[in-house]
């Protein structure tokens, strides 16, 4: 992942340009799910924003996306700079943290594993929360979330520390898990994956991601992007990403790009955008998107995969409840 910082008087109002977020509104140590958007209101990259005040902010970008997001952030940095905003109330200054570690502890396990290696009290450490955190001696960024769906941590490191803080985390029951495990979780979470899911020819509207668009802002824009996503919030979007439950016992793999259609086949109603046979529910699941109007939970449609139709049934996501941890009942 890119990791970066954003520091300077007009912080704010850089990122919430450069986004359709309401950042003004977040309290310090908060953080959101965002979108980076073009003028065409498409998406160059999904982003986890952490306020830490109302002129740092530390942004997480994907790693795939570093060379169009880094490229983007310079282009418009340089047009912010030289505004009026600027002027008036300071520059912002764009740090990227080169090659510092982000470890995901992920699972029911991973807020009682990390609690014995501090003495910082996480239950008040919330879902969308972060803070710095003494670990056995070091002192790390620790953000409360993930892409599993699943409670867990996202602990930034300095270069110098990430191997050593990486074992100290490695003990039982952590296991390692790759992004094919990552992957499955985050499906069956109903997340999207930039490249799949998600590009730069679909709108947040088009994602199912309209929550990203602060409500005032859906008014008054203000945001790259801004007169794509108003118009898709006020008439609707041509299209929308759905979920699906695909009937078969043969595994839905390998299955982006497949053909989304009626269920005789005739017509063309969109496309898979990521498919996996769910752990969890011992039942093939996808997401995709398809023209508005066959989007209304339990449709039937079609997939084609390997040449042969396969029923679909439009399905809410997410296809399991998530476990995020929002406080102690």
């Amino acid at each position: 992942m890119l990791q970066s910082n954003f520091l300077g008087g007009s912080a704010t109002e850089f990122l919430e340009w450069l986004t359709p977020s309401s950042l003004s509104a977040l309290s310090p140590y908060s953080s959101t799910l965002s979108v980076l958007l073009n003028q065409k209101g498409g998406i160059i990259d999904d982003t986890v924003i952490t306020k830490h005040a109302s002129d740092a902010f530390y942004v997480v970008t994907n790693a795939g996306r570093r060379d169009r997001d880094l490229a983007w952030f310079e282009e418009r940095l340089d047009e912010w700079n030289s505004g009026p905003i600027a002027k008036e109330k300071g520059i912002v200054q764009h740090e990227i943290l080169e090659n510092w570690g982000l470890v995901a502890l992920q699972g029911p396990e991973a807020a009682s594993l990390l609690q014995g290696l501090t003495a910082y009290d996480l239950r008040g450490l919330t879902f969308g929360r972060s803070a710095f955190v003494p670990l056995e001696g070091f002192n790390v960024h620790v953000a409360r979330g993930g892409y599993t769906g699943e409670d867990g941590f996202e602990i930034s490191i300095p270069p110098s520390q990430t191997l050593e803080l990486t074992k100290l985390l490695y003990r039982p029951p952590v296991q390692l898990a790759g992004l094919g495990a990552r992957d499955s979780l985050r499906l069956e979470a109903g997340l999207c994956l930039y490249g799949h899911d998600l590009d730069e020819e679909t709108t947040p509207i088009e994602a199912g991601l309209t929550w990203v668009v602060g409500k005032e802002r859906r008014e008054k824009g203000g945001f790259i992007g801004a007169d794509a996503v108003k118009k898709h919030i006020k008439e609707g979007p041509p299209r929308r990403r759905v979920g699906l439950i695909v009937e078969g016992i043969d595994p839905f793999n390998n299955a982006e790009g497949a053909p989304i259609s009626t269920p005789d086949g005739a017509t063309r109603l969109g496309t898979v955008t990521s498919g996996i046979p769910s752990p969890s529910l011992g039942k093939n699941i996808a997401m995709g998107y398809v023209a508005s109007g066959h989007h209304k939970k339990g449709t039937e449609l079609a997939a084609e995969v390997r040449g042969k139709l396969r029923k679909a049934i439009v399905t809410p996501m997410p296809f399991l409840p998530t476990r995020y941890y929002r406080g102690e009942s």
